[in-house]
């Protein structure tokens, strides 16, 4: 079975005839191999292998696409199609529909040119043109891939010359091929404070979609990604393995077909639902970016693929560092006014957090913010409760030596504000029928320039006033509803697309006029989470839910294409039945931050807080840009491990948490990864409440990096949400 999986992809080797002549187009990382052919005879291009990196490029020649129903030639031969349209001789889901002037709707492409051009010394970028004969429709598949991190980028362009505007249907942006003799899904959906929930499934004969149709915060219920487990299910060590992703925030598709010979094709791209898109002649058509790796090693090596890939090339200030704060919206919600603000900064500064973050409730006159269903929109500050404005607040905390952020909406608008009474036609609602409202708002019409300009301005006004303003939490709290555009009016089918482009759009104008503003992307919680959003954000928030068990599931499921310092992690009053040191603890293994009265805390955890505070700062560099290793899935037992080592090997943070042991239940010992066995490490147990030592086994002495890796720690209790920190550091 091993020897199976060296080259699981090889399509059909000589299976069939070979086909001589034919172009190879080699799409390359360090480990894998993505090898593009195309057929002599049609030009047609057809994948044919797509697994580990082959040694020899000579024997190319022995491979051979799946072919069917007639010779390479002839117009019956079937075979896997880089981007087959539907309407031909392809009997599943095409990757392109298309409706042409004349009425025709099927498209064949074939080759014209590729070209090969190399960025930097990592990153290669790869772009295979093809064109209809019969129509002028063109089509441009682009690869980017990048060396070291084993991640392939691909996306397609679409344009045409036809005298009229044609109609897409369809418009995936990649579509794969594999050859395995089982397929094992692994999805990530939930809803609201249930976000990024595992489960794996076998997929057998048909079709297995993921999607969402929300427009908006469209990830509510379903992730923007999956892992595809080949020949058995997705595991952390060891098995073949496919992540995916798409780098779009509004309505995505994943297709997951297995035909009646046993192969998979995935299809990933934007939800062709309600989205035929009128494309004009000379208009540039461009899907999202697929985000993909392969792994023969797991889903850890897979997620390291994507957290260097991510803090390398795709995520804000992916380098860069990440402010600890205290937000006061678990505080106080609606009700504070300057004094009390200024209070809570003080906690910050008692605390030793970079930042006070202002939440919801500081804005609206007529209609002043005072609960959830009404003023926004109306991004004037309150003057009842902070007569001196948000400079005022700025320079409170400059005096307690924090920074300062802010909380903001600026996509969403509500039936009681003055902006709706100034602009009752830039929201999305029906004209002929009484509009339904999600969490009592409506959503921007952001396929309307107009509108673009006034989200845009909302943060211009807010930053050109406080230009000390030190980070931005910009959330999206509702799905689209009354789906209707006054602005699109004939063209209500382009109302999704245009939509989400013109959020990237305003992202994007953000990004370039303050490109150094640190923002957390958040919707509803972690309604918000792909790679398209965060080439403009610094990090998401993962869930309203700050349960620390809850969270403990939660942050495992995104950690599968996200690194730590992408993900925010507060301390909260949720769960007030664990300890203070468990929640914190479990925040820590992200991009942590507080939430909370430190006031209603006792001494002994302010002290606490304190102290863990200075130590998650002096051990970020390990945390937020290690490699990280989860140890133990709370999917399989009752307990979980996840640790992060520097590069170098010489700094380690190990997490453990029990969650629910059962009475009596044996512990095993946990085997680090990521050491140096020749090295030795010094052990040692942090955060611990003041005046109580450490009763771990082996705290304090020194192992070499063989043993804690083969024989591993105790780290494990069976006291119920109890938690560990450990430091390990070589000597």
């Amino acid at each position: 079975m091993k020897k199976f999986f060296l080259s699981f992809l090889l399509i059909g080797l000589f299976s069939l005839p070979l086909i001589s002549q034919s172009e190879f187009i080699r799409i390359s990382t360090d480990d894998i191999d993505l090898v593009i052919r195309v057929a002599p005879q049609s030009k047609r291009v057809y994948q044919a292998y797509l697994g580990d990196k082959l040694m020899n490029e000579s024997e190319f020649k022995a491979l051979s696409f799946s072919l069917k129903g007639g010779s390479e030639g002839s117009v019956s031969a079937r075979g896997w199609e880089v981007y087959p349209a539907s309407g031909a001789e392809d009997f599943f889901e095409p990757a392109f529909a298309i409706q042409h002037n004349d009425g025709n709707m099927t498209s064949i492409f074939r080759y014209v040119s590729h070209e090969v051009n190399k960025i930097d010394d990592n990153v290669t970028e790869t772009v295979i043109n093809l064109k209809d004969d019969v129509y002028p429709v063109n089509v441009k598949l682009v690869y980017h891939t990048f060396g070291k991190e084993n991640i392939i980028k691909t996306w397609t362009e679409i344009n045409h010359t036809e005298k009229k505007p044609v109609t897409i249907s369809r418009y995936a942006s990649s579509m794969l091929y594999f050859e395995s003799p089982a397929y094992y899904l692994t999805e990530f959906s939930g809803d609201w404070a249930m976000e990024a929930r595992m489960s794996t499934q076998q997929l057998q004969f048909g079709k297995k979609i993921l999607e969402t149709k929300l427009g908006s915060r469209a990830a509510m219920h379903v992730s923007p990604f999956f892992q595809v487990g080949l020949g058995q299910p997705a595991q952390e060590q060891q098995g073949t393995v496919v992540l995916g992703t798409l780098a779009w925030s509004g309505n995505f598709q994943f297709t997951f077909e297995v035909d009646n010979s046993s192969n998979l094709r995935i299809i990933s791209g934007i939800n062709p639902y309600a989205s035929n898109y009128e494309l004009k002649p000379k208009e540039n058509f461009v899907t999202p970016e697929f985000i993909f790796t392969i792994s023969k090693d797991g889903t850890s090596k897979a997620s390291r693929n994507f957290h260097t890939w991510a803090r390398n090339y795709q995520l804000k200030d992916g380098k860069g560092d990440r402010l600890t704060l205290l937000n006061n919206w678990e505080a106080t919600q609606f009700n504070f006014d300057e004094d009390k603000l200024v209070d809570i900064m003080g906690e910050a500064r008692m605390l030793g957090v970079d930042m006070f973050l202002l939440d919801d409730g500081w804005f609206g006159n007529k209609y002043p913010r005072e609960k959830a269903t009404t003023t926004l929109g109306d991004w004037d500050v309150t003057k009842d409760k902070l007569p001196h404005g948000i400079p005022f607040l700025v320079e409170k905390a400059k005096e307690n030596g924090v920074k300062f952020g802010i909380w903001i909406e600026p996509e969403m608008i509500s039936p009681e504000s003055e902006l709706i009474e100034k602009h009752p036609d830039w929201a999305i609602r029906l004209p002929n029928r009484e509009p339904y409202y999600y969490r009592s708002q409506l959503v921007l019409d952001m396929s309307n320039p107009k509108v673009q300009d006034f989200v845009f301005g909302v943060v211009d006004n807010i930053m050109s006033e406080n230009p000390d303003v030190a980070f931005l939490k910009w959330d999206c709290n509702s799905p689209i509803t009354n789906i209707y555009s006054p602005y699109l009016k004939t063209k209500q089918n382009q109302l999704y697309i245009d939509h989400n482009r013109g959020v990237v759009n305003v992202f994007k104008r953000v990004n370039e006029k303050y490109p150094d503003l640190p923002m957390m992307l958040c919707a509803g919680g972690g309604g918000r989470c792909d790679y398209e959003s965060l080439k403009y954000f610094t990090e998401f928030w993962c869930s309203d839910n700050t349960d620390p068990i809850e969270r403990i599931y939660i942050q495992w499921g995104f950690s599968q294409f996200f690194p730590a310092k992408s993900m925010d992690a507060h301390v909260t009053s949720w769960n007030r039945r664990t300890s203070i040191k468990f929640r914190v603890d479990v925040a820590m293994m992200c991009k942590m931050g507080f939430d909370i009265r430190t006031h209603e805390m006792s001494e002994t955890d302010q002290k606490f807080c304190q102290q863990a505070v200075a130590d998650y700062k002096r051990l970020k560099p390990v945390i937020l840009d290690g490699d990280q290793y989860r140890l133990v899935s709370p999917y399989e037992t009752n307990h979980m491990s996840v640790m992060y080592a520097n590069e170098e090997k010489t700094k380690a943070v190990l997490f453990s948490y029990d969650i629910h042991p059962r009475m009596g239940e044996k512990t095993m010992s946990v085997k680090l990864q990521g050491l140096d066995p020749d090295k030795k490490y010094k052990i040692e147990e942090i955060n611990l409440i003041p005046e109580r030592k450490s009763n771990m086994r082996g705290n304090g002495e020194t192992f070499s990096g063989d043993f804690l890796m083969k024989i591993g720690l105790n780290v494990f209790t069976t006291g119920q949400t109890n938690s560990r920190v450990i430091e390990i550091t070589a000597e």
